[in-house]
């Protein structure tokens, strides 16, 4: 098992067949400020150089997968770095998504706006039992740039996009398994998801 904490903002441990990068900002509870973005990417750059790497776990630290956006960098955005900055979280979120990887959001905690727009961006969602799904930006008068408005709304229909944008209501896993959001709710889910990897790899065709 290796290890590059070496880009602030995330962690990249490989073991095996399986990349694991950790969010890695707690004091900010994981928001998607630009530096841990370009953290993000800078370790999905290197994982896509290894080829013996088949899978991708991003989780979370301290009960938070992403508390979303930084709501003060995006106070300070004028009209062309707000473009730049949707088109780079879009660009690799895309990234993810396009991946050929087994791609897995490990949730713990709050998983809120941009942090939900990533967990969306990837193949599975694994999620504990005591973790809340959130996209806030109605009470903000903001709305999400990163892509999440297609993704959500192709994974649990239209109707339960609608409220979820439009309320920001705040939902527990087992009512986001149950609408189809989340895969799997389970106590470990990175533990989980590597389980499911390995399964997905000894049987590629199930």
């Amino acid at each position: 098992m290796t290890s590059d904490s070496n880009a602030p903002g995330t962690v990249l441990t490989i073991d095996g067949r399986i990349a694991v990068i950790q969010l890695a900002d707690p004091s900010k509870k994981n928001s998607l400020s630009r530096p841990l973005l370009e953290s993000l990417q800078k370790n999905l750059n290197s994982i896509h150089k290894n080829d013996s790497i088949r899978a991708l776990i991003i989780t979370g630290s301290d009960n938070v997968f992403s508390s979303g956006a930084d709501i003060n960098e995006l106070r300070i955005l004028d009209t062309t770095s707000a473009l730049s900055f949707a088109r780079f979280g879009q660009k690799l979120f895309q990234g993810i998504a396009d991946s050929a990887l087994i791609t897995i959001a490990a949730i713990t905690g709050f998983c809120m706006g941009g942090g939900l727009d990533l967990a969306l961006a990837c193949s599975y969602r694994f999620a504990t039992p005591d973790s809340v799904f959130v996209h806030p930006g109605a009470k903000l008068g903001i709305i999400t740039g990163f892509a999440g408005t297609q993704r959500l709304t192709s994974l649990i229909g239209v109707s339960n996009s609608l409220h979820l944008f439009l309320t920001a209501r705040r939902i527990k896993a087992d009512e986001a398994e149950s609408i189809g959001l989340v895969d799997n709710v389970v106590s470990d889910p990175v533990a989980y998801a590597r389980s499911h990897i390995q399964a997905l790899l000894q049987h590629p065709d199930q």
